[in-house]
């Protein structure tokens, strides 16, 4: 239902308001003050605002420049007696949408709104096309021709017709999602969404609320009906990245969902059929974690129609130049450079270095080093390899060991800390937060810390 916000002091308009908008079938809610009306405005995200000019402590121009400043797609329609028309038409250079005059005509209300509305939703429309323009172009994204990755690609040319259950299984920064996005663009169902989810950055306490939506009065602070992300997805592709962090509840749940086809949301009795693919992804073993009880094995059998395993980027060191060269090429685009290429000292660094942030990590530095650099070659210089001295084998060598222990034999930082040097902890932990993709709290649980005891670490180490 489309929510309406009125901010109004005067208790009669309001009335007036309220009653013609209820009628026409809207959700309406009012506030008499600016203060109150940008917190209904930050906490309820209202589709429309009715707002008065003419309020205490703070007027109607202020609030508007507020509402613009931090919810630039809110149309906002400004109330306003006769003699203000020409402070009205100087708020529709400020933002406002349109503006209506006291007393107004019912009829003419009703089109300024519905003609608020039907603009406001071609402009998300025209967003959800440059976005799928945008993810069309994303067929340029870097490969590489090793015989690794080419594998890779006749695979996903083999299953993106189909509409079976993917799993992609590698390290963090292989590409995942890449691939994952790769197989919904070349499916049947490339012009509906593809939504991905990061299951390790969502708390257990919020995982079904993500996932299945919300009915308004659900629990304390469902104001308002909420989609999830299966029904936000429907007709396209779901990509669940991470999906080992799932708890056993969100887990059997899922399997449901795959069963029936159908969702039901929290606080909902009506079931809501479903048509989405899924695609997972996961950095774990599965199987290995179906053993050992992390993952349901019957969750994993009806996703695992189909899987691919991605290599590390030190498994294809053939592709690492030709990547490079992309990202070099995005980096001058992104930020208005004009660097050539880069130096043989600067190539020899790439393909000796082992990459343990893969994909992801050649991108970063890559970028960087086209900021950085103040010659039209990428040099030595320029290259800042986060773990580590690409010439200290003895560092790489008990770096990976280490992350081996934190990552796969369930070791602690803590643990670790006892034994290496502050520069080895301060390596480790810049390296976890890669593999977090920067969420600190997925992070502070794979050192098996708390997420205080992690602020308080990157602080002391200098890690910003």
């Amino acid at each position: 239902m489309i929510k309406i916000l009125i901010i109004d002091d005067n208790k009669n308009m309001q009335i007036i308001l309220k009653n013609l908008l209820v009628d026409e079938g809207y959700d309406v809610i009012s506030t008499t003050n600016g203060k109150d009306g940008l917190s209904a405005v930050i906490e309820q995200s209202p589709d429309l605002v009715l707002l008065d000019i003419r309020l205490p402590e703070m007027n109607g121009i202020d609030i508007l420049q507020q509402i613009t400043k931090f919810e630039k797609e809110i149309p906002v329609i400004m109330i306003t007696a006769y003699g203000d028309v020409e402070t009205a038409v100087e708020t529709m250079k400020l933002g406002a949408f349109d503006y209506i005059t006291k007393p107004f005509v019912n009829e003419e209300l009703k089109l300024v709104i519905r003609k608020a509305l039907d603009t406001n939703e071609l402009k998300q429309e025209v967003k959800v096309l440059r976005q799928q323009l945008k993810a069309k172009k994303g067929d340029d994204v870097p490969m590489g021709n090793s015989i690794a990755i080419a594998l890779i690609l006749k695979q996903v040319e083999l299953v993106a017709s189909t509409d079976m259950s993917v799993i992609i299984q590698g390290k963090s920064g292989t590409g995942k999602e890449v691939i994952a996005n790769l197989i919904h663009r070349k499916s049947k169902r490339k012009n509906k969404a593809f939504i991905p989810i990061d299951c390790g950055a969502i708390p257990d306490t919020l995982v079904e609320s993500e996932l299945f939506g919300y009915q308004k009065g659900a629990f304390t602070g469902a104001s308002s009906a909420k989609k999830g992300k299966f029904e936000t997805a429907n007709g396209g592709t779901l990509f669940l990245d991470e999906i080992t962090n799932l708890p056993p509840s969100a887990q059997a749940k899922i399997l449901r969902v795959i069963q029936e086809k159908m969702i039901t949301k929290i606080g909902g009795t009506k079931p809501i059929n479903i048509d989405v693919r899924i695609i997972v992804a996961t950095n774990l073993d599965m199987i290995k974690a179906v053993q050992e009880h992390h993952f349901r094995d019957d969750l994993f059998h009806r996703l695992n129609e189909f899987s691919l395993s991605l290599p590390t980027l030190k498994e294809r060191k053939d592709d690492i130049l030709i990547i490079a060269e992309q990202f070099l090429q995005e980096s001058n685009i992104e930020l208005d450079k004009n660097i050539i290429g880069f130096s043989p000292e600067a190539l020899n660094i790439l393909e000796s270095y082992s990459w343990p942030g893969n994909v992801r990590e050649l991108k970063h530095v890559i970028k960087k080093a086209v900021l950085l650099e103040e010659t039209d070659h990428i040099t030595p210089s320029a290259l800042d390899l986060e773990f580590g001295n690409v010439q200290s084998s003895p560092f790489k060598e008990a770096l990976d060991k280490y992350y081996e222990m934190i990552i796969t034999q369930g070791s602690t930082i803590s643990d670790i800390t006892a034994i290496v040097s502050a520069e080895m902890e301060r390596v480790l932990i810049k390296r976890i937060l890669v593999e977090a993709k920067y969420n600190k709290s997925k992070a502070a649980r794979i050192l098996g810390i708390d997420r205080n005891t992690l602020y308080s670490k990157l602080k002391g180490l200098g890690i910003e």
